[in-house]
């Protein structure tokens, strides 16, 4: 605990929350943003990273002799290269389950939006539809509850499981996919899941595995009444395919808070499609001001901890 630690944390600006000093001898060193080219340079002498979304790779460890931790201020880590870590003995943390609320109300607010057509019906109202309509009502778009039906969860940790919570308190059945299976929940594999469900929804990390997980023979197994719902990865879903898959109705609706290229480009096939059953917003379901706040407590903590000698939430 003596030990005057230099911390550098790369992405300041990523975390809108109160983040303390940590509890020991230190330096701290923030910038508001980083590139991928500026992390070497200002982490020379560093001797822990605080990084949201900057890459560490190998070629940028092997420039950082100093370096002995690599906080991440997020809870995925494809960021950094663990491999390279761990032959470099650079201890790699992350943050879990601080977003137990923000994330599944977000995946909710998503499926209730598809789920009862609210953009369709808002673009009426904005179009004086209802204004000229001879009822009282409008129901040109299909409204469907939630009561009553499937809600497939691939993956279920603990966002996964709130989800399922949530799903449960509107009336939903409850289905999972995951690798390991669960007591007292229907489990199944997952081209039976997509099948069966009405409402498909995400929670699962992104790697070589499950990259393009959903293509377009998994979404052509889905209901035609069907919602995808994905709030983890966006690497997780072949976004060629499923552009293809809304626009020709092979499913009903999606509603995606991520995207595989984050900021994307122009030219990302989901970010330009105009439709009414396609809500993308941007990758900020997990960003609630208590959410961001447990997090920056969190990160601290995995700090501290770190210089005590009883590192926590180790990833590498």
């Amino acid at each position: 605990m003596s030990e005057q630690h230099q911390i550098v944390f790369l992405d300041r600006a990523s975390l809108v929350a109160d983040v303390r000093r940590p509890a020991f001898p230190h330096t701290w060193t923030e910038y508001d943003a980083s590139s991928e080219a500026q992390a070497v340079e200002r982490l020379q002498g560093a001797s822990i990273a605080i990084t949201n979304k900057v890459p560490l790779r190998a070629e940028a460890l092997a420039q950082l002799p100093d370096l002995r931790l690599i906080a991440v201020a997020a809870t995925g880590t494809d960021i950094v290269d663990l491999a390279a870590a761990r032959a470099r003995g650079i201890v790699v943390c992350n943050i879990r389950d601080y977003a137990r609320a923000a994330v599944p109300e977000h995946t909710f607010a998503l499926i209730l939006a598809l789920r009862r057509n609210l953009l369709a019906y808002r673009a009426d109202v904005e179009a004086g539809a209802w204004q000229r309509s001879p009822r009282f009502c409008l129901f040109d778009h299909p409204i469907r509850d939630l009561h009553g039906s499937r809600l497939g969860l691939v993956g279920y940790g603990a966002l996964g499981r709130q989800v399922a919570h949530l799903g449960r308190a509107f009336g939903m059945e409850i289905a999972v996919h995951t690798r390991t299976p669960v007591d007292g929940v229907v489990n199944l594999g997952l081209d039976e899941l997509l099948a069966s469900s009405d409402v498909v929804s995400l929670h699962l990390p992104l790697s070589d595995a499950t990259r393009n997980l959903i293509d377009a023979a998994r979404l052509a197994r889905m209901k035609p009444t069907a919602l995808l719902i994905n709030t983890a990865r966006g690497g997780l879903v072949d976004e060629a395919a499923l552009a293809d898959a809304l626009t020709r109705g092979v499913i009903a609706g999606a509603g995606f808070d991520v995207l595989s290229g984050e900021p994307p480009t122009a030219d990302n096939v989901l970010l330009n499609l105009r439709l009414p059953n396609f809500i993308l917003t941007p990758h900020n379901a997990w960003a609630s001001r208590e959410a961001m706040q447990g997090l920056a407590d969190q990160l601290i903590g995995n700090v501290e901890a770190f210089a005590a000698g009883t590192p926590r939430n180790v990833v590498a």
